[in-house]
């Protein structure tokens, strides 16, 4: 890969230096926070030669798998400092969902916690797993220093939370620091555990050391006190008036309201955790596990970072999302090998050997949107390896102590003093996964050559390329515009969303149908030339369960183009709060190729896509 090349790409396409607020990266992602999302181009950058795929939740995120940190590296080369973060830019702001804000701030406050508590935590366990093979006394001195080296990540988590939140809300991190280090002071611990007042009012004895929430709060309202201070304080002695009033009265609200309302809400979302775990915990572990691909792919599994911190910190340990993520990073690892022994393609089967390396180590994301969603049946298989490997691991009560990625050389994260099994429980359960997926995935998946025969034979049936007439009537949306990141991304398949005007879906071409949703919302069909299409009518409408749909087919129908397929009460389902936009996706995409026509308002009438089996290359 030529890494200054990938870099001028993808900052041409996000719309250049000037549009860029912050900009960082994980494991796998380039993350950009822009001004106006507007002026990406989202096409241009997944052509781009190194580019696995682009993600919008909030953030512009561009994966490039394991060799992102050199891209980074590359665009840091061509921007310098960012110097428009922090500026008050005055243009209109784009508006974002709710659901969006929060996972943006919640995504921005936790994720760049991860590498220190996962350094830490490693260095832990590694420490463990030394004394228990005689090769470290776990009562020396050097093992307790190092051990609380390990430890400080975890112990120190509110003053990190303090720095992560600041920097997301883009007020003074060291003041914020200043704040939230007060309810951590050693005299002020020991003052407390006494029985300390504040104005008259009894001062709760918490200890703050490992606490998320109260950092977040705090901070939070020191945000809002600084940019009151500023506004209202003479500029000339601004730079100490305004950090001596925001501590003055953010410190004793802190630790009056909002540390002991943050602790509850650490304590009731532990204790949450814990029930459900106690009634369902291996059934949630193994579907967790299942669910993965699509959670990862969406980016979705960011949520699950904020509870696994809370928990690592509360607990000093994590029994649902670490252990699930064990089970589905190596039955991606698995299904990839396996995958590479099918595949003829050299430069595919590269790509495979290379994502089932980086999942074996626990970075799926190469994996996933190099193989896994490219092919229905690797993405099969990954989801039998990561149910049964999900199954065992959550019916043995498998936990991890350390916060990071699980993998093959993150095994000490599951090594116990008091729970010696723990360990052996954790290799039986990755050598499940990867074994089950393997199997799947040389059984389901067909070789290239076998899949490119097929897909001719198949085109020989039919016309080879067949042209779709619109669904509905309506306006023609970029599906990348649909309100539902598993159609949006095209994790499911490729196709159209149209916004309809009409409560009528009609056959864009003849075929058969497969498959209708007990819900009415959502029909699937087989056309003549082999594609599968699914047609979903509106964003979370399978809660309507039926309500307002009605089918004029049933499963079996063989139809024709412009035969009437659903009736549904659109003014009913707008009413009632639900996004009607009804998408018509090629499920099985890696067999055709799509084009839709450059038209904005549509009906029946209309030509809208045509599409072509690959087998017509041949």
């Amino acid at each position: 890969m030529n890494y200054k090349n990938v870099a001028e790409e993808v900052l041409k396409n996000i719309g250049g230096k000037e549009n860029i607020s912050h900009f960082e990266h994980c494991s796998t992602r380039l993350r950009f926070s822009l001004f106006d999302n507007s002026k990406i181009n989202k096409e241009k950058l997944e052509a781009i030669s190194g580019v696995l795929a682009v993600k919008m939740t909030g953030q512009c995120q561009v994966v490039i798998g394991n060799e992102v940190i050199e891209v980074y590296d590359e665009i840091v080369k061509l921007i310098g400092h960012v110097e428009n973060e922090g500026q008050s830019i005055e243009k209109p702001k784009e508006k974002r969902k709710i659901g969006s804000v929060i996972l943006d701030f919640i995504v921005g406050v936790f994720q760049p916690l991860v590498p220190a508590i996962a350094g830490g935590g490693v260095l832990k366990s590694l420490l463990l797993l030394l004394a228990l093979l005689g090769w470290i006394d776990s009562s020396g001195q050097t093992y307790q220093v190092l051990n609380m080296v390990g430890d400080a990540p975890l112990y120190f988590l509110p003053i990190l939370v303090a720095v992560t939140t600041a920097n997301k809300l883009k007020v003074n991190p060291l003041v914020a620091l200043s704040a939230v280090g007060a309810l951590l002071l050693p005299n002020m611990t020991a003052l407390i555990g006494e029985g300390a007042q504040l104005i008259g009012f009894d001062v709760k004895n918490i200890a703050y050391a490992y606490q998320v929430f109260p950092a977040i709060l705090t901070v939070i309202v020191y945000a809002q006190l600084e940019r009151l201070f500023t506004r209202y304080s003479p500029k000339a002695i601004r730079i100490f008036f305004v950090p001596m009033m925001s501590l003055l009265v953010t410190v004793p609200i802190a630790l009056l309201i909002l540390g002991p309302l943050g602790f509850t809400l650490g304590q009731g979302f532990s204790a949450i955790i814990l029930a459900v775990f106690e009634k369902v915990g291996w059934i949630a572990v193994a579907l967790l596990a299942t669910v993965l691909p699509f959670m990862v792919a969406t980016g979705m599994h960011k949520a699950m970072i904020p509870y696994a911190v809370t928990t690592m910190g509360e607990l000093g340990k994590e029994i649902l999302y670490l252990p699930a993520s064990l089970a589905h990073n190596l039955a991606e690892s698995g299904a990839c090998f396996a995958a590479a022994i099918r595949i003829k393609d050299k430069r595919l089967r590269s790509t495979a050997i290379s994502a089932g390396i980086s999942a074996l180590f626990g970075i799926t994301e190469p994996a996933l949107y190099g193989v896994t969603l490219q092919n229905k049946k690797v993405l099969t298989s990954v989801m039998i390896g990561s149910f049964v490997g999900g199954t065992f691991i959550g019916i043995v009560g498998l936990q991890a102590f350390v916060l990071v990625g699980p993998g093959l050389a993150s095994l000490s994260m599951f090594i116990a003093e008091d729970l010696p099994k723990n360990i052996i429980n954790a290799i039986i359960g990755l050598a499940m996964s990867f074994v089950i997926s393997f199997i799947a995935a040389l059984l389901l998946v067909k070789d290239q050559a076998a899949d490119k025969v097929e897909t001719k034979e198949q085109v020989s049936l039919g016309d080879g390329e067949e042209a779709w007439k619109s669904p509905l009537a309506g306006e023609l949306i970029p599906l990348a515009e649909v309100n539902d990141d598993v159609f949006s991304s095209k994790a499911m398949g490729d196709g159209i969303a149209i916004i309809p005007e009409k409560g009528e879906l009609y056959a864009p071409a003849a075929g058969k149908i497969t498959m209708i949703f007990d819900t009415k919302h959502a029909i699937g069909m087989e056309t003549s030339n082999g594609s599968q299409v699914l047609f979903h009518v509106g964003i979370d409408t399978v809660q309507l369960d039926g309500k307002y749909f009605d089918p004029q087919v049933k499963i079996g129908d063989e139809v024709e183009a412009g035969a009437l397929l659903l009736r549904f009460d659109l003014e009913k389902i707008v009413e009632a709060g639900y996004d009607p936009v009804t998408v018509a996706i090629v499920t099985n995409k890696e067999k055709y190729k799509i084009k839709v026509a450059s038209l904005r308002y549509v009906n029946k009438q209309h030509t809208l896509m045509n599409v072509t089996g690959i087998g017509e290359s041949i």
